[in-house]
């Protein structure tokens, strides 16, 4: 048994079982591009009783609403041929299809009517898209399964990876074997993965008036990562003129892309979070590293650096684990007082403070902070509380109960 198939073993277990319950919604796994998306849907197909038929819209062929027509048929034959097993109906990047939310409402409502016992299970590297084209057309008929980057204990387990080369690599399972050779490793992740969600799941996807500024941003901004940047800096220091505006909504554009993130302020007011200077956190530190000419023995010398990389792991952890939860991430400033990171859960609050050795531009403002904020739990991560491989490999829930 391969690395990959032994692995996302909760989201394997999620999508079968709701399967295997009567027909009543869409099931969407959503997230960035060499996740495992599909390797989870083929290891429940493998196991599912009845047919399955698959099919991908991700391909330099232009598709269009028919073509979703005909592989819905083709699973409905499937589905009437198997009986009371019914049938599977897999869409791989059906959201690169112009209008495909209207007809797979009217397909899908179709076989409601007629007690056609086929299920559908949709697959997306956009989750921006998806989401737009669910809540526009699908409303009441679909469940999201977020599938992020790998964690540090995913990675560690699959490929017997230690702390230092997660922190380096990043979590993407099918670059693990690359790692030997750092600079074929490198090219891998610039031109398959970065270059490929940039051209494919923004570019061709999206409106982007300016798609160098959107370009540029990512680049400076994955320098920047672990950093707190107003948006009138980065305005200042892109090369293609734009606002503030353009800037923020080409952040969320990255964000949903998995690759760039800006964490809001905390603050306990909604308006003034939205409003804030974000600090931005790359979604996978392959993303940082990659760009990069250092190797990860030099990295690790460079202690402003590598402690950026150490915050980096923990701010994309905390993004990633806290996906589709009622757990939000932040960061808190005022004046020169900093807490790296704020997890909220309702009204349960929780300070991070991160020991990564870098040079700090702020104090540690972790006293101010429970001054004002009153949190139910403050807590280090790193040299003198607790450990940081210990910290990746728990889910954020732990430090908000």
């Amino acid at each position: 048994m391969t690395p990959r198939k032994i692995f996302q073993r909760a989201h394997v277990a999620l999508l079968a079982s709701r399967l295997r319950e009567p027909r009543k919604f869409i099931q969407v796994l959503a997230g960035p591009r060499q996740t495992g998306k599909t390797t989870i849907v083929s290891q429940v197909t493998g196991r599912a009783e009845g047919s399955a038929h698959t099919a991908s819209a991700d391909e330099p062929i232009l598709r269009g609403t028919p073509w979703i027509e005909q592989q819905w048929e083709t699973a409905r034959i499937l589905a009437r041929d198997a009986g009371r097993k019914g049938a599977l109906l897999v869409l791989d990047e059906v959201q690169k299809i112009p209008g495909w939310a209207k007809t797979v409402k009217r397909l899908w409502d179709e076989d409601t009517r007629k007690k056609i016992p086929l299920k559908c299970v949709m697959l997306g590297s956009a989750p921006l898209l998806v989401q737009q084209g669910l809540t526009e057309s699908l409303a009441g008929r679909f469940e999201v399964i977020p599938v992020t980057h790998w964690s540090f204990s995913e990675m560690r387990d699959a490929f017997g990876w230690d702390l230092d080369q997660y922190i380096y690599f990043g979590g993407y399972p099918g670059s693990a074997g690359l790692i030997s050779d750092r600079d074929r490793w490198a090219h891998y992740i610039i031109d398959s993965l970065i270059e490929t969600t940039v051209s494919r799941d923004i570019l061709l996807m999206t409106r982007v008036d300016k798609p160098a500024l959107l370009r540029q941003l990512f680049e400076i901004g994955s320098s920047c990562s672990g950093q707190i940047v107003s948006y009138q800096k980065l305005v200042a220091q892109l090369q293609d003129a734009g606002n503030t505006t353009t800037i923020a909504h080409y952040l969320e554009l990255l964000s949903g892309a998995g690759m760039l993130t800006g964490l809001q302020r905390f603050s306990g007011k909604q308006v003034r979070q939205r409003a804030s200077s974000p600090k931005l956190i790359v979604l996978n530190n392959a993303l940082m590293t990659s760009r990069s000419h250092l190797t990860l023995a030099e990295s690790r010398k460079q202690k402003d650096l590598w402690g950026r990389l150490v915050e980096s792991a923990v701010g994309a952890h905390l993004c990633a684990a806290t996906k589709g939860t009622r757990t939000t991430a932040f960061y808190w400033r005022e004046g020169d007082k900093e807490v790296d990171f704020i997890l909220q859960k309702g009204k349960f609050v929780t300070a991070i403070e991160v020991k990564s050795g870098r040079p700090r531009e702020n104090i540690p403002g972790l006293a101010a902070f429970k001054r004002r904020h009153l949190p139910q739990r403050s807590i280090f991560v790193g040299d003198g509380g607790v450990p940081l491989e210990r910290f990746l490999g728990r889910p954020p829930d732990e430090w908000t109960e």
